[in-house]
């Protein structure tokens, strides 16, 4: 595993990438390329900051919020997100993450679906523009699923995140 990634910025206590404040980390990044992609910057996987699990969970700490794993696309790095997926569950926060890739494809990918298998929810799909809608709550078009991972795990099936 690499020990490092780059992170091209980390965002305290937002409130538009899961439910309540958050610590939301963009990791460089992104072969999608998805046409009106709002964060271009991200598909170059050299961009922003080279970083270690360490220094990411310094910030968390600092911030006391659960935590999104968004980019670009964090699972072009799945062994790096299950290493900080687990150091963040130590520290009792919730995890969310966005990735391009549908559950489909990351139930026929093993290290895609052992990096998802850490997460406690995720927003699928790519971002699809004539089906953009900006009054979704956390997702940019209406593909874009919002899974509850734990549960679809179990129930072998699709499960939705429902807000409490």
């Amino acid at each position: 595993m690499n020990d490092n990634v780059n992170i091209l910025r980390i965002i305290r206590g937002t409130t538009v990438d899961g439910p309540g404040f958050r610590t939301s980390i963009y990791f460089a990044g992104c072969r999608h390329r998805c046409p009106g992609c709002h964060n271009l910057q991200s598909w170059d996987f050299n961009a922003g900051k080279t970083m270690g699990i360490d220094e990411i969970l310094e910030v968390i700490e600092e911030e006391d919020y659960d935590v999104t794993l968004t980019g670009g696309d964090p699972l072009y790095n799945p062994d790096f997100v299950i290493c900080l997926a687990d150091r963040i569950h130590s520290l009792g926060h919730n995890i969310w993450l966005y990735t391009g890739f549908t559950w489909e494809e990351i139930l026929n990918s093993h290290a895609l679906y052992d990096a998802v298998s850490h997460i406690d929810v995720i927003v699928d799909s790519p971002f699809v523009l004539s089906q953009r809608d900006p009054d979704l709550a956390f997702r940019g078009s209406s593909n874009q699923r919002i899974i509850d991972v734990a549960q679809s795990i179990k129930k072998g099936g699709i499960n939705l995140w429902r807000r409490e």
